[in-house]
């Protein structure tokens, strides 16, 4: 990973003393600007490690896979409007409902997530790039491809079809001979690692690329939501990518790993699939916690209430989120024992999130709330976060899961859980981020459309899965007869199902609409505390021309909060200048330590993940040769990527000393 290389041993950090409104000069900034800026067209297109670029394409192309998913939603709910209607086929169904929970689980949660850290950390940290651009770039080529991998028998009418959770022996060869679960298995086994060198990214970006002074205390709550989702991400995907290639080599070599005629475990599947499962219900939904934790003290005028406990409450979700997987298995014969120490950590795992809760409520509380569009996404969001976390409560109590289980109840949950608690901060994250991105305001009438329209069609289209599910309805049906009671409840769900797609139809218009004719976005247009703000809408290629010096959490509110602390210092810092460089700090403190040469645009991440991609197809069709050719192809990838350029970073003498800098 030739990201970070050294720079001539005699040079120290320039500091800028005092700059004004053109800290460094137009001829420095237009330097600045051809240095960083990419190639035009196809070539900038194909090539580029601009975490901004990259963060843009996270988000479209997740928003697609929204839309696939939101489609393939909407078909299900017309063949389930009411009873013995035949739209569809059961082998139709049973392919529809697992690509819809693949696609809003796998390729729209988190990767939604991912755009909003991959373009907003480096801004938010004080940086000019990610550790690692090379990586992110191919994180986002092998999400893409692994997205298109699982759909590319889908429409042949061979796509996945045993449920997004996949449970074996359904899945195994005995009872499922087609390509669909091997495609499902390969493709997960891509989009696993698209995921994990994208955590070690985003990792390795907060311990040593935070600006100067920016000490652990003071990154923003996204940060720590996204740095406890990756650091989770490390210990989970490799979990479920294990079960995926046991489960492929089953398929396709005649192992027994999950064969009880042969030794085999089926059970063995469900703990290797909610030993991932549970924490990534967590991954995709801390950063968006993230999102609001942020976002809605800007509205409420006044700092996060109980910035340290919300911060600790976050890394505790997560720790606790991997002591919890056993409460998806309650009805599957386990020890009595076990299942009780699993539900007491289910039923405690509420704590931390109420923490949270209560932080975003005294922050409202205590403030003077705006009620602009990103308000009401967030302050509906809370409400939603309550319903679903008081259902998932119920469903951690053994006996009353033991009920529940398997019935629509479980459905609803699971919706308000990953749907409303991700979706609603999305929206709101993009409709706050949206000057940011493109430099023009959102509809502010279109945007309150879209909440009430959302928040309406969400609640109308799932609670009523509650009582479906109270009434007995089963999960994973494709029909029903008219005289099991269930006729209402289901017809309420597919209109709410159609009013929630008009909803977002109308986020969608207000996004094109505000594309070409939105109000221009002055620099800080929700008078917003953090570092992000502090740059032009949309930001240079290079982010900040020079490297800032932060002294609180909230660098442009100090004034308004009378902060007797040392003050940031956003006009003065560090000016890096002699190729694409940009400031390492020390882990804790964020103390100057090295300067870090970033590697410029290449190929090679494109290349490496389309090679990778199309030799996981090669296994899929059993083209050994063909799969032989592409693994050199990834050779020769990996080998234009690594090439040499300089030594690598060392440290630079009196860097530490940050205010004697500008002296050499």
């Amino acid at each position: 990973m030739k990201d970070a290389v050294e720079t001539p041993p005699d040079r120290t950090l320039a500091r800028i003393p005092e700059v004004g409104s053109a800290p460094i000069g137009s001829d420095a900034e237009r330097h600045l600007f051809e240095l960083w800026e990419s190639p035009p067209g196809w070539r900038g297109w194909l090539s580029t490690v601009d975490h901004k670029e990259i963060g843009l394409r996270y988000l479209v192309t997740s928003f697609i896979f929204l839309l696939i998913g939101g489609v393939e939603a909407l078909i299900m709910r017309v063949q389930l409007a009411g009873p013995d209607r035949h739209l569809l086929t059961p082998e139709q169904y049973n392919q529809l409902f697992t690509m819809h929970g693949i696609t809003m689980i796998f390729l729209y949660a988190l990767p939604v997530l991912s755009g909003f850290s991959n373009y907003l950390w480096p801004l938010m940290l004080g940086s000019r790039d990610m550790a690692f651009p090379r990586l992110n770039a191919l994180s986002y080529w092998l999400f893409l491809f692994a997205g298109l991998f699982l759909y590319a028998s889908f429409p042949l009418g061979e796509g996945a079809n045993a449920g997004w959770f996949n449970y074996v022996p359904l899945s195994g060869p005995e009872y499922n001979t087609g390509p669909n679960i091997d495609v499902y298995a390969l493709g997960m086994v891509l989009l696993g690692i698209s995921t994990t060198v994208g955590a070690v990214n985003f990792i390795v970006t907060l311990f040593r690329m935070r600006a100067p002074g920016m000490s652990i205390d003071k990154v923003p709550i996204l940060v720590w939501g996204t740095l406890t989702a990756s650091v989770a991400n490390l210990f989970a995907v490799p979990s479920v990518s294990l079960a995926f290639f046991l489960l492929w080599l089953d398929r396709q070599s005649g192992t027994h790993f999950f064969d009880p005629l042969d030794g085999g475990k089926p059970m063995l599947w469900q703990h290797l699939f909610w030993m991932f499962g549970h924490p990534w219900v967590y991954v995709i939904v801390l950063p968006a916690m993230g999102i609001v934790s942020d976002a809605l003290p800007t509205f409420c005028r006044r700092p996060l209430v109980g910035y340290a406990a919300v911060a600790l409450s976050t890394m505790a979700t997560m720790l606790l989120g991997f002591g919890v997987w056993i409460h998806h298995m309650f009805a599957t014969g386990l020890p009595a024992l076990a299942i009780s120490f699993f539900g007491a950590t289910s039923l405690a795992i509420s704590i931390p999130s109420a923490v949270a809760v209560f932080a975003w409520i005294a922050t409202i509380w205590l403030g003077r709330p705006v009620f602009r569009t990103p308000f009401l996404f967030f302050a509906g969001f809370v409400l939603l976060f309550v319903m679903g976390g008081l259902s998932g409560v119920m469903t951690a109590a053994v006996p009353l899961d033991l009920q529940l289980n398997d019935t629509y109840f479980v459905v609803a949950h699971l919706h308000y859980v990953l749907l409303g608690i991700n979706v609603f901060p999305v929206v709101g994250g993009v409709y706050y981020w949206f000057p940011k991105f493109c430099g023009r305001m959102m509809n502010e009438t279109l945007g309150k459309w879209s909440f009430w329209v959302l928040f309406i069609g969400f609640n109308l289209g799932f609670f009523p899965m509650h009582v479906a599910g109270l009434l007995g309805m089963p999960r994973r049906i494709y029909t029903y007869a008219p005289n099991m009671g269930w006729n209402t409840v289901n017809l309420i769900t597919s209109i709410g199902s159609f009013v929630f797609a008009a909803g977002i139809l109308i986020f969608l218009a207000n996004i094109a609409f505000s594309l070409k004719r939105g109000a221009l976005a002055p620099q800080n247009p929700w008078d917003a505390p953090t570092l992000e703000w502090a740059m032009p809408s949309p930001p240079p290629p290079y982010n900040f021309a020079v490297i800032p010096l932060i002294a609180s959490r909230h660098p442009l509110w100090e004034d308004r909060l009378a902060s007797t602390e040392d003050r940031s210092n956003l006009q003065a810092g560090y000016l890096l200048m002699d190729g694409r460089e940009t400031l390492g700090t020390t882990a804790l403190d964020a103390v100057p330590d090295v300067i870090l040469k970033m590697p410029d645009d290449t190929y090679a991440p494109f290349f490496l993940a389309l090679f990778g991609s199309l030799g996981f197809a090669g296994l899929l069709l059993d083209w050994n040769r063909f799969t032989l050719l592409m693994a050199a192809a990834v050779g020769l990838s990996l080998a234009a990527w690594m090439w040499p350029r300089q030594k690598l970073v060392q440290r630079v003498p009196g860097v530490k000393r940050a205010t004697e800098a500008g002296r050499g």
